[in-house]
């Protein structure tokens, strides 16, 4: 079954080079040109990836992502003209799998959507059944599930995979191009900033459910798994 892609700019153009990559690479798209659009289209029908315009009129990107999230975990790719890292920061705060600057290339967007939609599917249980834990903290790839005292998380796939993989080396310290290792595959470029955004996300939702010491900085080399409530 080829995967449903929602693609949501307020520019024709735009959307139609996504979309015409997109089902070029055997995907199906289902473009609207505005936020509202957007949510309308979710609730009828759930996609498996949205590729989310932040500078969109009326409704932009950002709040769309903030409904999205009160409601649903689908991976959101996000799309702007300004490379300007506020945005970049704000969006993956918000819930943003990645971020892509325009002018962008088909090709490289195309990349990004593929490695989320395979970080966002569970891995079939004859590959990887076994549940990882580190104090009160336990993840089931199998299933894509994460919790902390028996209390769910709600990860996106790329805060999975980086979780996932600080678990499968507790006592080592990973700088940034390793952790976004564990997170992206092939030769995608992703910003220090980007690391940084996601390990604070994750940060944030393990503190919201009383794990104050989920990841620990190491100043100058990377990150560390913390005690989580060992």
């Amino acid at each position: 079954m080829p995967h449903h892609i929602l693609v949501a700019d307020d520019d024709p153009h735009i959307r139609e080079i996504i979309c015409f990559a997109l089902e070029k690479a055997g995907m199906k798209t289902f473009p609207v040109a505005d936020g509202a659009a957007a949510l309308q289209a979710i609730e009828r029908r759930a996609p498996d990836l949205v590729v989310l315009d932040i500078g969109m009129p009326e409704m932009d990107g950002l709040e769309v992502c903030r409904r999205l999230r009160q409601r649903s975990d689908v991976p959101v790719l996000f799309l702007s003209a300004r490379d300007e890292e506020i945005d970049r920061i704000l969006g993956l705060e918000m819930g943003g799998d990645d971020y892509v600057t325009k002018p962008f290339s088909p090709r490289e967007l195309v990349a990004r959507v593929n490695v989320i939609l395979r970080r966002a599917r569970p891995a079939p249980v004859e590959i990887d059944e076994r549940q990882l834990s580190h104090g009160r903290l336990t993840l089931a790839p199998a299933s894509h599930a994460a919790s902390f005292d028996g209390k769910r998380l709600s990860l996106t796939a790329i805060e999975f995979s980086i979780l996932k993989g600080f678990l499968a080396r507790p006592a080592h310290v990973l700088d940034r191009e390793t952790v976004m290792a564990s997170a992206y595959a092939g030769n995608i470029h992703v910003a220090g900033r980007t690391v940084d955004s996601h390990i604070r996300n994750i940060r944030a939702k393990l503190a919201a459910v009383g794990c104050e010491d989920a990841i620990e900085t190491v100043h100058g080399v990377g990150f560390r798994l913390g005690k989580c409530g060992a």
